[in-house]
């Protein structure tokens, strides 16, 4: 066997030797010295302490054996076993009977299975973990609200009601909250129709016929006359004799377009909630059994209610959005009182998206289409001539609705950043008002991202800006 060899297999002996050995666990003790106690006992509940000393003594006293036990192991060492959370003090006495020392001791919450816990059940947050005399005092960042939330549930398993939170939210936890609500509405109504009057008299007598609507032949002296709602007419009338003859035709086209467009924005707390209205009340009384009438009041306009929960990087929105408008044509009329109803579109959803990110919550498309179509019994069915007893109408509506929510993580800014539309007008002095005309003078400020906003004009774009 070389040398060489030898020496490996030295090393490797050494190596398995190391491995195998495994230091003797050191046990928790406290050291009394000359009657001098290096530190205040803490004993975690559930847990026991060794105190040693180097003076024998000959009789020990626990003062509340029911917050520690205590047993003795030799005459210079003495078992303490925490049982629960308080202060006690730990009497020594010498064969003599004079004191050697007291030892306060303190039995706190075990706070080593908790930190265990957490690690487990919350990872990669920064919580410190302290015992405070009968209670647990949670500390550090951590990322969101949920986090202390089950933090602090978890402790109060190891120390019931006796848990301080001490934790605070990292980062951003301010959340704008944009609302766009697009409205498109169209509607197409065209109509065709025709009535016919036909009239004779005689000494004897009179006879006459009308058919369709929008037209009646009165006297001879009166002609064709128009109802009040008539549109979109062409009347033709002769008469021979005693004999009167009027056709009106009736033709008419209408076409309407809505669009509504509304952007409101909310900034709230993570956590708390919030509420946005910009529009008006609306009152509608009501009469109780006894004729007593009341009055409440109804918002309409554009309304928004949010409560947003930063969780780490995504935002947890809870909101309900609603635009509305008072809409006369669904109104009634009770008791003499005239009550208009609402025209109203609204969205209510819990959704979670990153900083930026948009979610559309509602989407409607509808569209409705009704016809009509009125005729003389039989006359309306001739061929040709049939037309002249028959009027028919259509009416479409479409219209299309979206709403589109965006969240934004946000921090406040400073005044001089922000711009408001009022910024870029003041009110004209009387010289520029009554001699000139000017209505509105423009103010331009010269620094600040309020100014770059103010030198614009009202052909672009305007409003506020964050920076």
């Amino acid at each position: 066997m070389t040398v060489k060899t030898l020496v490996r297999a030295g090393l490797l002996g050494l190596a398995f030797a190391s491995a195998a050995y495994v230091p003797p666990a050191m046990a928790e003790t406290l050291r009394v010295s000359g009657g001098t106690v290096q530190r205040a006992l803490k004993v975690p509940m559930n847990r026991a302490v060794v105190v040693e000393s180097d003076i024998a003594f000959a009789e020990l006293s626990i003062a509340n054996p029911g917050i520690a036990d205590i047993s003795t192991l030799s005459e210079q060492s003495i078992y303490v076993l925490g049982k629960a959370p308080g202060r006690t003090t730990l009497t020594l006495l010498a064969p003599d009977g004079s004191l050697i020392t007291n030892v306060e001791v303190q039995v706190t919450a075990d706070v080593g299975e908790l930190k265990e816990r957490l690690r487990e059940v919350l990872p990669g947050e920064a919580i410190e973990v302290r015992p405070a005399n009968d209670g647990i005092v949670l500390s550090g960042t951590v990322t969101s609200a949920q986090a202390i939330d089950r933090a602090i549930d978890l402790a109060n398993r190891y120390a019931p009601d006796r848990v301080s939170n001490l934790m605070m939210v990292g980062g951003t936890q301010q959340v704008m909250m944009k609302v766009r609500f697009a409205e498109m509405s169209r509607s197409v109504r065209k109509s065709l129709g025709f009535s016919t009057s036909l009239k004779g008299t005689a000494d004897n007598g009179s006879i006459g016929y009308q058919g369709g609507t929008g037209a009646y032949l009165g006297d001879t002296s009166d002609g064709v006359i128009l109802d009040a709602d008539t549109s979109g007419a062409l009347q033709v009338g002769f008469g021979y004799g005693d004999v009167e003859f009027a056709v009106l035709i009736e033709a008419l086209e209408s076409k309407g377009f809505v669009r509504t467009l509304a952007e409101p924005n909310l900034t709230a707390l993570s956590g708390q909630a919030a509420s946005f209205l910009a529009g008006g009340e609306y009152p509608v009384p009501s009469r109780d059994d006894d004729g007593n009438v009341t009055v409440f009041y109804k918002p309409f306009g554009i309304v928004l209610n949010m409560t947003p929960r930063v969780i780490g990087e995504n935002i947890n929105l809870n909101l309900k959005a609603e635009v509305s408008q008072i809409d006369t044509s669904i109104g009634i009329t009770d008791a003499g009182f005239s009550i208009s109803g609402f025209s109203t579109r609204n969205a209510q959803s819990t959704v979670e998206l990153r900083d930026g990110e948009s979610f559309a919550i509602a989407g409607l498309l509808q569209d409705d289409f009704a016809d009509l179509s009125t005729q003389v019994p039989w006359l309306g069915d001739v061929p040709v001539l049939g037309a002249l007893f028959r009027s028919a109408d259509y009416q479409r509506e479409q219209s299309e609705l979206v709403i589109i929510v965006t969240a934004h993580l946000v921090t406040p800014t400073r005044g001089d950043a922000l711009a408001l539309p009022t910024d870029r007008v003041r009110p004209p002095s009387e010289n520029q008002l009554f001699m000139r005309g000017i209505t509105a003078v423009t103010s331009r400020p010269i620094t600040g991202g309020a100014g770059e906003v103010a030198r614009q004009d009202f052909t672009g774009s305007y409003g506020y800006v964050m920076e």
